[in-house]
């Protein structure tokens, strides 16, 4: 009798461990295609540019002057720009990972109210420029705009660097290459793989990130005044990143944490934004690196 109820309880047993290595299968299954699917479409979740091209008259910046810039691997990037006013200096602007050179005019106009130049230059595969975007090809656009600037007879010392977002990196990695009077990232990340890794975490996206953008293996290398800027609530790039980067950046170096801002918080403190650079270039030795500013002990 004890025999006939052991054989009779083996085939719930046997149908329970099918439906364990079933569910199991099912997970591994779902868990690999979930891999391979933001290993093939990753790039698509880093470059969001817009649609459409937009002029700098329909923005309301008449007085912008669009260029075409080639660059050394044989791309036509569009770009913006507006000469300085005497005695005041070029801002080359890279903008975010979404929208286009357009979408960041209202980053533009305290700039230019100031008095200072601006050349803002369009990722490839971005409107109106040729081409499909990576980290080497983000990183050699940057280069492009440097050397339009040159051209244009800025020297290095007249030139400063802005970088939002993702644009920070292009930024960081043209500074640590090219002398610069200047260098402000707004809401930058230590590195796109930090940020991969902590929004994926799910997955090995150290291993898998194509355009890792290693602006902390560069920044070491960035000798010019430096200003990051970010807010505390910003769920993006999460402030952690910027105060990494700012821990391994050189001397004279400001960090202006934004109190309730989010992602990309750089228009609301633009004045001190401004200030900062004129006060920098002017000192360039000494006076950016006062004290951090509402940045917590960590």
């Amino acid at each position: 009798m004890i025999e006939s109820v052991a054989k009779g309880d083996s085939k719930p047993r046997q149908l329970l461990r099918r439906l364990i290595v079933i569910g199991l299968s099912t997970l591994v299954v779902g868990y690999l295609a979930a891999l391979i699917a933001l290993v093939v479409v990753q790039r698509n979740l880093i470059y969001l540019p817009a649609n459409a091209v937009q002029s700098a008259a329909s923005i309301g910046m008449p007085r912008m002057r669009e260029l075409r810039l080639r660059t050394a691997d044989g791309e036509r990037l569009r770009a913006w720009y507006r000469a300085p006013a005497a005695g005041r200096p070029l801002v080359l602007f890279f903008h975010g990972n979404g929208g286009s050179i357009a979408t960041f005019a209202s980053d533009y106009q305290p700039l230019i109210a100031d008095g200072d130049g601006l050349l803002a230059v369009e990722y490839r595969g971005y409107p109106g420029s040729t081409g499909s975007p990576t980290e080497a090809g983000l990183i050699a656009d940057g280069e492009t705009a440097y050397a339009e600037a040159v051209a244009l007879g800025f020297p290095g010392r007249r030139i400063v660097v802005i970088g939002a977002s993702l644009g920070s990196a292009v930024a960081v990695a043209v500074a640590a290459r090219r002398p610069v009077g200047a260098v402000v990232l707004d809401s930058p990340p230590s590195s796109a793989a930090d940020v991969a890794a902590a929004r994926f975490w799910m997955f090995p996206a150290r291993w898998l990130i194509l355009d890792s953008f290693r602006s902390d293996l560069r920044i070491g290398r960035v000798r010019a005044p430096l200003l990051i800027v970010q807010g505390d609530h910003d769920t993006v790039v999460p402030i952690r990143f910027g105060r990494r980067l700012y821990a391994l950046a050189n001397p004279p170096k400001r960090f202006i944490q934004v109190p309730g801002a989010e992602h990309m918080a750089m228009g609301r403190v633009m004045p001190a934004v401004v200030a900062w650079i004129d006060t920098s270039l002017a000192h360039p030795d000494g006076v950016a690196g006062t004290p951090v500013p509402n940045l917590p002990a960590s």
